[in-house]
């Protein structure tokens, strides 16, 4: 995207804000860089690429935040960026859309090659921001479209890119209006794209998380180990981490903790077994390990847990 940012005599450069840190992170959140779009539109659209101003410049390999919309359309890479803590791996054909508020980081800008779409919050219609989805932050920032899609995708970000360096055949009002529904356009494609991606996203998650609990029902007392359950069924310990966060909200220790906890409750509550037996039982052949373990989840000892009930 072309540099259109102004210098005023008080040394600001419309289009260069510095950005302000939240004092608890110490992370910039930089704002919509309006001095650097074409008319001063609320969107910009143009080449990523050595040589050209796509970015905000100095800060764009340490993690900062945004306060508008960011969509990179690759062609070549891979990359990695990160976004609110995952690192992600485009390549040719895919995108990133990363959403105001997310916090990022890029790896090196020369790896990437493609188109960048910036839009400013409030640029279109609540109507056309409820419909396109915009704020869907349960959506996956990483988007493989098929090869159809990605024909269509890529022509109609090139027809808007079109659109947008054409100041010369309608007056402003008119030109902001056409770029309004050509993003339109655009962006109900890409939302399209999105709810696909979750909605393979959520039952991949359903599935690898029945399987984990059943996984678990059949070896918590046995085995506690979150990187043993991930080898036996087959996945990486961070999809593990997703799959059980997005059925659960908690992690797959926290997981098997409770299911460990929970038998060890029902054995003390409703047998007569020694503690040392039902530690045992449990996965613990130290009964001061496991009387330990027991008042760090609970919060009191198995002792007092069962004098409690009887």
């Amino acid at each position: 995207m072309a540099d259109t940012s102004t210098q005023h005599e008080d040394g600001h450069k419309d289009g260069h804000e510095e950005g302000y840190e939240d004092g608890r992170t110490g992370i910039k959140t930089f704002p919509f860089p309006v001095g650097r779009s074409v008319l001063g539109v609320g969107m910009q659209v143009g080449p990523m690429g050595a040589g050209r101003s796509w970015h905000l410049g100095e800060q764009i390999e340490r993690v900062h935040r945004i306060d508008y919309h960011v969509v990179l359309l690759f062609r070549g890479g891979p990359v990695r960026h990160m976004i609110d803590f995952d690192e992600y791996e485009a390549g040719d054909g895919e995108i990133l859309w990363i959403r105001p508020g997310q916090v990022h980081r890029f790896s090196s800008a020369a790896d990437y090659r493609g188109t960048a779409l910036i839009m400013q919050p409030g640029f279109l219609p609540r109507a056309t921001v409820e419909a396109a989805g915009l704020y869907r932050y349960d959506q996956p920032p990483l988007l493989r479209p098929d090869p159809a899609q990605l024909t269509a995708l890529r022509n109609s970000v090139a027809q808007l890119e079109r659109e947008y360096v054409d100041t010369g055949t309608l007056p402003l009002s008119l030109h902001t209006a056409v770029l309004r529904h050509t993003l339109t356009a655009f962006l109900l494609r890409l939302a399209h794209l999105a709810a696909g991606a979750a909605d393979t996203a959520h039952e991949q998650a359903d599935s690898t998380f029945t399987r984990f609990r059943d996984a678990v029902e059949k070896g918590f007392a046995t085995n506690h180990s979150v990187s043993a359950y991930a080898d036996a069924l087959g996945y990486s310990r961070r999809t593990l981490v997703r799959a059980v966060r997005a059925a659960t909200a908690e992690t797959p220790k926290g997981f098997i903790d409770k299911r460990v906890v929970l038998e060890a409750k029902r054995l003390l509550a409703h047998t007569d077994m020694p503690i040392g037996r039902i530690g045992a039982v449990v996965g613990f052949p130290d009964a001061a390990n496991f009387s330990k373990y027991f008042t760090q989840h609970t919060g009191t000892t198995p002792v007092t847990f069962r004098a409690e009930l009887r």
